[in-house]
């Protein structure tokens, strides 16, 4: 090699390499380009990293779904490599990008990232940062925005302050009430998880009728995640509160009208009896699983009977 070809900037190998490696056709290439982005990150250093490499990232979000999963997947581990938590932020936007996507693996996985990073944050920058990132996801157009954006709530909720917190549960409550089933359904599946975070005044002014609502969906696919939060409900109150603030719903999903709902109540009788404790077992869970013990559907009996 000559000279003067050594005296190329050898650090602008690693991003070249890459970019030509994207946008190759065969996507064997593309995605060994991604499952390397460590190493690159390595090489170009945290200044590099976050000026030039998330940028790029950020802009060739268009990919095969396959590629799109280890994008994800590899930028929840990226913390380190963008300077530490003070830099995290710089990981949001193309994790909020992958969590609108149509595919859902590649939006869980985004997620699931979004909430390792966030957890990353100062309860500054959580404000700052991840919060707007979550009132957006819950305001976009399409609802792969919205569903990403239910899986958030839980893990900026308990460092931020009151008011921000007031504007968390009134997003909650929206997507609860979204005109599309996917979203509600989102929305049933991580309503027990944010419960646990909730304080218990607001639980029972604010979750609970948002749990009714759901267990009383027209959807079943809906009403059968809330037999699931009524696990996690359950067990944040004190008796009274579950005998008052629960029970009706949880009757009412043993006798549904949807098999695949007294089917949940089956598979979760032994969870919601430690939930409500002995005494509402024995006069409500009891009747309750006899009453499942005769159903018109085979696999309702037969899992009422394997608990």
């Amino acid at each position: 090699m000559a000279a003067s070809d050594k005296s190329v900037d050898d650090s602008l190998y690693p991003i070249a390499v890459l970019i030509d490696e994207l946008k190759n056709e065969d996507v064997q290439l593309r995605l060994n380009s991604i499952k390397k982005l460590s190493t690159i990150a390595l090489a170009l250093g945290e200044e590099r990293t976050r000026s030039e490499l998330i940028p790029f990232l950020t802009e060739t979000i268009y990919d095969e779904d396959e590629v799109l999963l280890a994008l994800a997947d590899q930028l929840g581990n990226f913390t380190s490599l963008v300077g530490g938590p003070e830099f995290a932020m710089y990981l949001i936007p193309p994790l909020e990008s992958l969590a609108t996507v149509e595919e859902t693996v590649v939006r869980d996985k985004a997620v699931e990232s979004l909430r390792t990073v966030a957890a990353e944050h100062s309860a500054q920058d959580l404000e700052i940062h991840v919060v707007p990132t979550l009132q957006r996801l819950v305001s976009g157009d399409w609802f792969t925005s919205r569903t990403s954006a239910c899986g958030l709530f839980s893990v900026c909720y308990p460092r931020v302050t009151q008011p921000v917190k007031a504007e968390l549960r009134a997003n909650f409550r929206k997507l609860c009430q979204d005109e599309t089933p996917m979203v509600r359904r989102a929305a049933a599946n991580k309503l027990g998880e944010f419960a646990k975070v909730v304080e218990t005044e607001y639980l029972k002014s604010d979750l609970i009728p948002n749990f009714v609502q759901l267990a009383q969906d027209d959807q079943d696919s809906v009403r059968l995640l809330a037999v699931e939060a009524c696990v996690s409900i359950a067990q944040l109150l004190p008796q009274d509160d579950v005998e008052h603030l629960v029970l009706p719903t949880l009757r009412q999903c043993a006798s549904d009208s949807s098999w695949r709902v007294r089917y949940m109540v089956a598979e979760k009788f032994v969870d919601l009896q430690k939930a409500v404790g002995p005494e509402i077992t024995r006069v409500d869970l009891v009747p309750a699983f006899q009453y499942l013990l005769k159903d018109a559907e085979a696999e309702v009996r037969a899992a009422v009977a394997t608990r």
